[in-house]
């Protein structure tokens, strides 16, 4: 059974995340375009479960599928959309996990809702503190249920979408995206 924690934020995570961008790079090779730091691990000061979310963009999402093996070497579980249209979600580490891969194909608006939401709370410490918060006070509530813990905090993630959206454009990362699609538009031309 998982039991939901949430943790003081951990400067290692960076450098863990480093580390399994670097792991993962090599397995999706020429098929990746970035690896982002995504979640609440990616928020300086912010509270988090210590799972690292990961979120490589690749050219073709369909191709993503031939090196499921390659991930179960380095110790993920291949979970196919799980849940959510056109991505490939990993896991690492069982009811203990350590990490999650949330993979996209280039030009999916979820890529830009996760970076958005992301440098919102970076942006913006005091709203991340009181998410901090309310994320710290969900596990102690419901700490065997991660389906509550979830439910708990959507209200408050789908007010920061839509603020993080108002900004989305300005984030340095939403327009690496928008000029690497500019890119793939001309190649196709």
């Amino acid at each position: 059974m998982r039991i939901v924690v949430v943790e003081p934020y951990n400067k290692n995570w960076l450098v863990l995340f480093e580390q399994e961008a670097r792991m993962i790079k090599p397995i999706l090779e020429s098929e990746v375009v970035k690896i982002y730091h995504i979640g609440s691990t990616s928020v300086p000061g912010l509270s988090a479960k210590p799972i690292l979310d990961l979120m490589p963009v690749v050219k073709n999402i369909h191709r993503v599928d031939a090196f499921n093996e390659e991930f179960k070497a380095i110790g993920y579980d291949a979970l196919g959309e799980n849940g959510i249209k056109n991505r490939r979600f990993f896991r690492k580490g069982g009811d203990d996990r350590t990490h999650h891969l949330h993979v996209f194909q280039l030009g999916s608006p979820e890529i830009e809702r996760h970076l958005a939401f992301r440098d919102y709370l970076i942006a913006h410490p005091l709203v991340a503190n009181e998410y901090g918060k309310l994320k710290g006070s969900l596990a102690k509530k419901y700490p065997n249920d991660i389906d509550q813990y979830m439910a708990g905090k959507h209200d408050f993630i789908v007010e920061a979408e839509k603020k993080g959206d108002a900004v989305v454009y300005k984030s340095k990362e939403c327009l690496n995206i928008i000029f690497l699609k500019t890119l793939v538009l001309i190649r196709k031309l």
